[in-house]
């Protein structure tokens, strides 16, 4: 972006902004976009008056005779550009860069009835009532033979992640939905968490919202979840036998048990945030922990977390304990289901494709050795697209600190030999 010279006396215009005020600041930001900025109030006032027809001179007039500062409105206009949300400077027009979205014809006013407090009241009821039943008849709840509902591997594999998904599905929809409902636009895509392949629904927007409508989309999965659970909970204690009950039952308990993996941005991670009042949770548990890792090897650098206020700094440390010790144990446990299970059923899948068994069961090995590669392939996939250019730029670093010694090292032996000569 150009700077702005001489350009005072421009007048800025910007895109439809929303705000709200959070502690001593404000939130800022625009729908459609993942760039969403804090500002001091004095920085809401400049906002205020350009948007009034104030020129860049005159806002900077109007604030030193308000407050007595002197604020530099060219350069903090020059920032809010940067960030998206100035639509023109003068003749100069910033194009709106709107990210994709997901189902993009629901309107908000189609889906506002999902925000119905009286709704959330009643879905709750489902799985609480199906919890009370269950506990009075423990036979309710299925066991770990459930997802072994069938011999065939195939079957086995296949209808698992057919359910998985299905759930998953209605588990981001709900997200989006309710997000949708208060105006925010959101997509969903893959990613990774871990050793985990998840999907995700982004709704940076949400931000810009009130604490219950932020609430209510981080937790719309969950009770979506708990509502489906329930109700086939229900559904067993009224004598349903359908053989894929069990196998939803299981599932989405495993998925409800995810959630409270914390150390990880799962939606209670999000509703933690909000409730601590941490607006970059895991980004600044990330950066301190680094600079714990760099201690032992004499890299001092400034303590990142020495501008943030100290109710926050505890809240980011206690924090930090909980990931390094949950990642650990969620790696290790990675780690044994890998060897345990999956690697032990690929090397009977090949062996079945080796041994000259019957067509049926190399068809099934050939089906359950694809999926399981092809899961573990696609996280791999993702797992690059998002890490992939750190890693690179680590390799880089690493080569040019070699590549420095080496040169520092020829050199010096360089030096050395003439005097050795004489």
């Amino acid at each position: 972006m150009q700077p702005l010279t001489h350009e005072e006396g421009l007048e800025v215009s910007f895109h439809e902004l929303e705000f709200r005020p959070d502690r001593d600041e404000w939130i800022v930001g625009r729908q459609g976009t993942d760039e969403i900025i804090a500002l001091p109030g004095i920085g809401m006032d400049a906002i205020r008056l350009l948007s009034a027809g104030r020129t860049v001179e005159e806002t900077r007039s109007s604030l030193r005779a308000s407050t007595g500062r002197d604020v530099d409105v060219r350069a903090f206009v020059e920032r809010l550009a940067s960030a998206g949300l100035v639509a023109s400077i003068g003749e100069r027009r910033f194009p709106v860069a709107q990210d994709p979205v997901s189902l993009p014809r629901v309107r908000p006013h189609h889906v506002r009835w999902l925000m119905n407090p009286v709704l959330h009241a009643v879905l709750l009821l489902v799985p609480v009532a199906a919890l009370a039943v269950a506990v009075a008849r423990p036979g309710t709840f299925p066991s770990w033979d459930s997802f072994l509902w069938t011999e065939y591997g195939t079957f086995t594999v296949l209808v698992q992640v057919l359910i998985g998904w299905c759930l998953i599905a209605l588990h981001e929809a709900a997200h989006l939905l309710t997000a949708r409902a208060t105006g925010v636009r959101g997509r969903i895509r893959l990613g990774t968490r871990l050793q985990f392949l998840v999907a995700q629904t982004e709704v940076s927007g949400i931000w810009l919202k009130g604490r219950r409508a932020r609430l209510t989309v981080y937790l719309s999965g969950i009770v979506l979840d708990a509502v489906i659970w329930g109700g086939c909970l229900l559904a067993r204690a009224w004598g349903a036998d359908f053989v894929l009950l069990p196998v939803v039952v299981a599932t989405l308990f495993l998925a409800l048990a995810n959630q409270c993996l914390v150390f990880m941005r799962t939606d209670l991670y999000f509703v933690v945030q909000d409730l601590t009042g941490c607006r970059n949770l895991f980004t600044d548990t990330t950066r301190y922990l680094r600079h714990v890792a760099a201690l032992p090897f004499g890299r001092r650098a400034p303590h990142p977390l020495r501008s943030l206020p100290a109710r926050e700094r505890r809240f980011v440390q206690g924090y930090a304990v909980a990931v390094v010790v949950g990642s650990v144990a969620c790696v290790a446990i990675g780690l044994q289901v890998l060897t345990q299970v999956t690697w032990r059923l690929l090397h009977r899948s090949l062996v079945h494709l080796t041994d000259g068994s019957d067509w049926w069961s190399m068809l099934d090995a050939l089906v359950t050795a694809l999926v399981l590669v092809g899961l573990h392939g696609l996280w791999m996939r993702l797992w690059w697209k998002r890490h992939g250019e750190r890693v690179r730029r680590t390799v880089r670093s690493v080569r040019e600190r070699q590549g420095g010694r080496s040169a520092a090292a020829s050199s010096e032996g360089t030096s050395r030999r003439p005097g050795g000569a004489s």
